[in-house]
């Protein structure tokens, strides 16, 4: 029979707990609105009386376009119900761009010319013909995993050659491999691997062989590498006879092969609540950023051709509180938190699944299901609905889709409280949609919407809600919300679409949209930006974004901008806007982060060097160089780590001190001078934590001085 949980894995192996967090999102800082703006300037960091809440829309910092195939689910071949009329109806309704075959682990023991997964159940009617015909008929397209582990080139391209050469189905993008880190290598092994070399080495060299030989029949399609998620078990582990950890391996040599990397995010074990996992949602950017910190490290001016792709999702692999309510907030939460943070593809894991511990969540049966859609499995003498009725997971994908679609443009939404979560889509027709999700199972939440960037009309706004009592996406009339507040139900979702006053926004400039920002050269203070000019523009406004507010700090008539005095080893997300000769902006171009470096003619070098790791803790040495023309005797370093989850536990050769994120560190009574002109090295040692990405700190000084990093 087909498995109950997540085949491959078993329940509670390959991710780490992850510590409860709390993100509070507050609008401290002003708006330094640009000439031209539309909309209130400035913004209460505080929900005015009455209110409890307050979020803050800024049409003006852009986070990205929508892609065709944003939203996705995975597709298994052991499920019988996989290919059912309807699931392409509903994957339809809720704009699923995207269908992942042959199912997670699976993909790693089958071979697509037969249908057959040695040690693996498939059931009938699940082959790939009749995959790709549910893929059409719901308007998506599929995301392949090509079998790595009892897989050759060869058959990979010969998949290629059937499906898009035979077939002509045009799929696209093609992943190497479900999971590979887990074959074993690191310790833990779920992951068929029939190679004798199980190091990141060998898969590196296998992504390039399979590459050439797929690309080879089609050199349009998109191939895509794995990666463990940073924070996520086996990341920082270096295993036997390695240089490196599995990411910094694989992408040291693959990245002028393949098009996008895949990664998987579950917020942790069988005990893992979707409250839990709501709250530890608050960690995915940092991560997201982390992926692209490394994929930036190794391909350089070829990054932003490099797309990540969030292949799996859930909100944990133990078969407990998964079909629940507070899932489908959680699912609704998720999509959009990984699509404003560069990732193009989210995939739900999984269409149907299997029922597994039965609890009660919010007064309603939960089935312990990892499926969006019910499979009609029991666990003893209780069974889900009929197959294919929908969990909650599922209209939490699909109010999504109530925001926007493909090549509609996310914006900055924040709020100042952390059981409100928001997320905005300025639609391409110049409608504004705000997505609001009340996590408080026990209260409603009044909320004030304060916008930059966007003035509503007068007109009532549209809003869909999903509360308890509705059966699907509810189209709401009445007083439940206006341009200005909202109330939305305990555990609920609203999305409110707002029209724009006539005249305003980005629909009355004669400027397009100015093309995604590049980094041409970077030093430790500054940055040269180009970007494709747009039709109709007289000028160009760089802004830099802090949440949900943006300042003003780059100007052009041209199309390029020096942006002057960043502080070295400092991170800047930025948007380019066009002004027509009346100043009226245009929507934001797609947005570039960028991260200063540091002097390479310093009076100090510092090298970090991370000597171990064990995925949530570190071994790391310092060595310091006074390269001045005098000596230091009384020497202080001084570093900020990049996450707020990273901190020194104990250390030697030196006194440490932490507060917040900022690490002090000062030379022992008994340590000499530092001789000038690099004579001499002090060096010192930490055992450090980190609950999440582990990025090393981007600049260090020396009695104040910013010191060069090698």
């Amino acid at each position: 029979m087909p498995p109950l949980h997540r085949p491959g894995r078993p329940a509670g192996t390959g991710l780490r707990p992850l510590a409860h967090t709390a993100a509070v999102l507050a609008a401290a800082l002003a708006l330094l609105s640009p000439l031209g703006a539309t909309g209130p300037a400035s913004a209460a960091s505080q929900a005015t009386p009455g209110a409890d809440a307050a979020v803050r829309i800024n049409t003006q910092a852009g986070l990205g376009r929508l892609s065709d195939v944003a939203r996705g689910v995975n597709a298994a071949i052991w499920d019988s119900h996989m290919n059912d009329p309807e699931v392409a109806t509903l994957m339809k309704a809720a704009d699923v761009g995207a269908m992942r075959y042959p199912g997670g682990s699976y993909a790693d023991i089958y071979h697509w010319e037969k249908h057959t997964a040695p040690g693996g159940y498939v059931a009938p009617g699940t082959g790939f013909d009749a995959f790709m015909g549910t893929v059409r008929a719901t308007g998506a397209q599929p995301i392949l995993i090509a079998n790595y582990g009892s897989g050759t080139p060869a058959e990979a391209a010969g998949w290629v050659r059937y499906a898009n050469v035979t077939r002509n189905y045009g799929a696209k993008y093609w992943e190497i491999g479900n999971e590979i880190y887990g074959n074993g290598h690191y310790g833990s092994g779920w992951e068929h691997d029939e190679h004798e070399d199980k190091s990141p080495r060998e898969y590196a060299r296998q992504v390039r062989a399979y590459a050439s030989a797929m690309k080879a029949v089609d050199p349009t399609i998109k191939v895509g590498a794995v990666l463990t998620t940073p924070g996520h078990w086996p990341d920082g582990v270096v295993g036997a006879g390695d240089a490196g950890d599995w990411n910094h391996t694989v992408l040291s040599q693959v990245t002028d092969v393949i098009d996008f990397v895949s990664v998987h995010w579950y917020a942790g074990g069988s005990d893992t609540t979707a409250q839990d996992a709501m709250n530890r949602l608050a960690r995915l950017p940092g991560e997201l950023r982390e992926v692209r910190n490394q994929i930036d490290r190794y391909a350089g001016a070829g990054s932003p051709r490099i797309g990540i792709a969030l292949t799996e999702i859930n909100t944990n692999t133990g078969g407990a509180r998964l079909t629940a309510r507070p899932n489908g907030l959680f699912a609704a939460d998720a999509f959009m938190t990984a699509l404003e943070n560069g990732v193009f593809n989210v995939d739900w894991w999984n269409t149907h699944n299997g029922a597994g511990r039965i609890t009660t969540v919010d007064g309603e049966t939960d089935y312990g299901d990892m499926g969006m859609l019910s499979s009609g499995a029991c666990t003893g003498d209780v069974c889900e609905p009929a197959p294919n009725t929908p969990f909650h997971p599922y209209y939490g994908m699909k109010m999504t889709s109530e925001l926007g679609t493909a090549g509609d443009t996310m914006v900055a939404a924040a709020s100042s409280a952390q059981d409100v979560s928001a997320h905005a889509v300025h639609r391409r027709d110049g409608r504004l949609s705000v997505l609001l999700i009340n996590k408080n199972p026990d209260a409603a939440r009044t909320v004030d919407l304060e916008y930059a960037g966007f003035t509503p009309s007068a007109a009532a706004p549209e809003v869909s809600r999903y509360a308890r009592g509705d059966s699907d996406i509810t189209e709401v009339t009445g007083g439940e919300a206006s341009a200005s507040r909202v109330t939305v139900p305990p555990y609920a979702m609203l999305t409110v679409t707002l029209t724009p006053q006539p005249g305003t926004g980005p629909g009355a400039s004669a400027a397009g949209t100015p093309g995604t920002p590049k980094l041409e050269a970077v030093t430790d203070t500054t940055a040269r930006l180009s970007w494709e000019g747009a039709q109709g523009a007289a000028r160009y406004l760089v802004q830099e974004r802090d949440g949900a507010h943006t300042r003003l700090v780059g100007e052009s008539t041209g199309t390029s901008v020096t942006l002057r005095n960043l502080p070295p080893g400092s991170t800047h997300p930025v948007n380019v806007l066009a002004a027509d000769a009346s100043g009226r902006l245009s929507a934001p171009s797609t947005p570039l982060a960028f991260t200063t470096g540091t002097p390479s003619d310093a009076a100090c070098a510092v090298t970090y060097h991370r000597d171990t790791s064990w995925g949530n803790g570190f071994v790391a040495t310092i060595t310091v160089r006074n390269l001045s023309d005098t000596p230091i005797t009384g020497w202080t370093v001084g570093w900020d780590w990049p996450t707020d989850r990273q901190s020194v536990s104990s250390g030697w050769n030196a006194t440490f001190h932490q507060t917040g994120r900022h690490v002090r560190v000062t030379a022992p009574e008994s340590a000499g001078p530092l001789a000038p002109d690099g004579a001499s090295t002090a060096s010192f040692g930490f055992v450090g934590t980190n609950d999440g990405p582990n990025p090393d700190p981007t600049a260090f000084r020396l009695n104040g001085t910013v010191c060069s990093t090698g």
